[in-house]
């Protein structure tokens, strides 16, 4: 049955008459084996800068070669350098009223901690929130100078809707001890949060910007010695704080002298482009480019993004993304088949490090090979393997050009499956640095699913069927954008929620921020037309380094400063544009 299910798509979506006269079948086969591969065990979940990372690319770049594409920068590759980590460097070292502690032990730094030395008295300061005026742990305290011990969490350990949750991450607790001039920050887990006295497992969150101050997790043993003169535990303090509802800190006596060496840990991986030249005189110098991101969580773990971060095993990422891969070499095999009708020049291209915060596409938007300004049209393929029975086909960015409904409105009806069309141009997928620098973007997706970001998104789970079903419409609409006589009119359309950027925000500044951003300061990739920023003159490309006279140094610390803000409120921003600093006067 199978067998004759296949004859007949093949068949079905082989003999339809495509624009253009462009012809093309695809097969269940030939996706399915790109996709075998691509999420094998050899390839060991396509983590950036492994192994397995490169043998994907070498197996993407020998595909673009052997169809004669021309292949852009070397060979096919274009490199760039991405953290995937923190390791800890000699010179690590604390000390209790003189007495050191054990590094891996009795302490560990956190990924986000800086590198430096303080030696001062240790303040405790509760569970170092601070929120809306309703809750303060430094109210009363002085810890200018001094290191603040806190615990980690929030006082509703219990309460799965608390209001203390979106001030309560050990980022935000470092702001807001850098903000009140700290000079660490020691977090311990309460006996609610962790039974076991265990450190927090060591890993990067992928953001590339230290917190300001030295950031450690102790232990609680060593945080008794640190308060036993106040005559308190960390147990009966946590249970005080949380029976009372009120924060309660106290100076310790206690000396902490601390000493903190992280390094970050570069590693090479690349983009992997060719391009496909067009037939017409005058057309050809005008690009559409198709693309899906190749890498993956490579072995899981804790700040991997995976959705099982306790189980270290290969996460295949068949579904996420191969499948997407394989649509963009079997699209490539396609339209050079049927080059000499394609007017239009088509990119080519497999992102590395997208689960990293999209940085092959960033970095392919701000290196590209042809003018940015002649790219017409970015297509972009992430998850499209699991064609549900009666599910839909989903298409993001359909309000990123004007033409855009009227071409679907002339090719969908070929399909027998759903489509459900998003306006968004922005997304948690590459596309979205495309539609930042003014290209219609469109994204294609079959939906996520129960095996998503853990180990059993395998190949043999995928629809494969459906996945010709849905590379015929992306061929259609490649030939459409392609061939058509006029380029696509780019329209902005959209909100401003991204991947990273949290939850529990009363308001908005109306941005897209550069989440993976690592330079001083806050990179605003879009502004929202009529929103606040816009009204107030902040533009795109613009870095945020303040707001109200507190730095903003990364997504975090502009996660901070938006918390403390109300609706109808004027925030002074101070900007870096171009080099110079401005500053600005946004109304909430």
């Amino acid at each position: 049955m199978r067998f004759l299910h296949q004859i007949f798509l093949i068949l079905f979506v082989g003999s339809a008459t495509f624009l253009h006269s462009q012809t093309y079948v695809f097969t269940p086969k030939s996706i399915e084996d790109h996709i075998k591969y691509l999420a094998s065990d050899e390839l060991t979940g396509r983590y950036p800068g492994t192994h397995g990372d490169k043998m994907a690319a070498e197996y993407i770049r020998n595909h673009f070669a052997k169809l004669g594409l021309k292949l852009a920068f070397s060979e096919g590759f274009q490199a760039f350098e991405v953290v995937t980590g923190v390791e800890l460097l000699r010179g690590n070292f604390i000390e209790v009223n003189g007495e050191p502690a054990l590094l891996e032990k009795d302490f560990i730094p956190l990924s986000f901690s800086k590198s430096s030395s303080a030696e001062a008295e240790v303040v405790f300061a509760g569970y170092g929130i601070v929120m809306d005026g309703s809750w303060n742990d430094y109210e009363s305290l002085s810890v200018n100078g001094k290191w603040v011990l806190a615990l980690c969490g929030d006082p509703e350990p219990e309460n799965s809707q608390s209001a203390f949750i979106p001030f309560s991450s050990d980022r935000l607790k470092a702001i807001a001890a850098k903000d009140r001039g700290a000079a660490g920050l020691l977090l311990v887990k309460g006996v609610n949060s962790e039974k076991d006295d265990k450190l927090m497992p060591s890993f990067y969150d992928k953001i590339a910007a230290d917190a300001g101050i030295p950031v450690l997790n102790i232990t609680r043993g060593l945080a008794n010695k640190i308060i036993q003169n106040q005559n308190y535990t960390i147990e009966s303090i946590e249970k005080k704080i949380q029976s009372d509802k009120k924060p309660h800190g106290f100076a310790t006596g206690t000396n902490f002298k601390g000493n903190i060496s992280l390094g970050y840990r570069n590693v090479g991986t690349q983009n992997v482009v060719a391009i496909l030249q067009g037939s017409d005189p005058v057309l050809k110098d005008e690009y559409i480019m198709i693309g899906a991101h190749y890498d993956h969580l490579g072995m899981g773990g804790t700040g991997s993004g995976s959705r099982m971060p306790d189980t270290l095993a290969v996460h295949y990422g068949a579904d996420d993304n191969a499948s997407g891969v394989a649509g963009v070499l079997e699209l490539a095999s396609s339209l050079q088949a049927n080059s000499g009708k394609i007017k239009r020049s088509v990119i080519f291209i497999a992102f590395g490090a997208e689960e990293m915060g999209l940085i092959g596409a960033k970095h392919f938007a701000a290196h590209s090979p042809v003018p940015i300004d002649q790219i017409k049209a970015m297509i972009n393929l992430d998850m499209i393997g699991r064609m549900k029975k009666g599910g839909a086909l989903a298409i993001g960015g359909t309000g990123t050009a004007p033409q855009i409904d009227e071409m679907l409105n002339h090719i969908e009806g070929k399909y027998s499956f759903a489509i459900s069309r998003q306006p968004d141009g922005y997304g948690p997928s590459d596309h979205a640095s495309f539609y930042a620098a003014g290209i219609p973007v469109l994204f294609f997706s079959t939906g996520a699913h129960e095996d998503y970001h853990t180990p059993g998104d395998t190949w043999d789970k995928l629809n494969t069927e459906g996945q010709v079903a849905v590379q015929q419409l992306v061929f259609d609409v490649a030939n459409y954008i392609a061939n058509h006589s006029q380029a696509f009119t780019f329209t902005e359309s959209g909100t401003v929620v991204r991947r990273g950027q949290g939850r529990g925000y009363k308001v908005t500044l109306g941005i897209v921020p550069d989440v993976a951003s690592s330079r001083n300061g806050l990179g605003v990739d879009g502004v929202r037309k009529d929103g606040p920023a816009a009204r107030a003159g902040i533009l795109k490309g613009d870095l945020i380094v303040a707001m109200n006279g507190l730095p903003v140094g990364n997504i975090y610390e502009y996660m901070a400063r938006l918390n403390s803000l109300t609706a109808g409120e004027t925030v002074s921003v101070e900007l870096n544009r171009n080099g110079k600093r401005e500053i600005v006067l946004v109304q909430l």
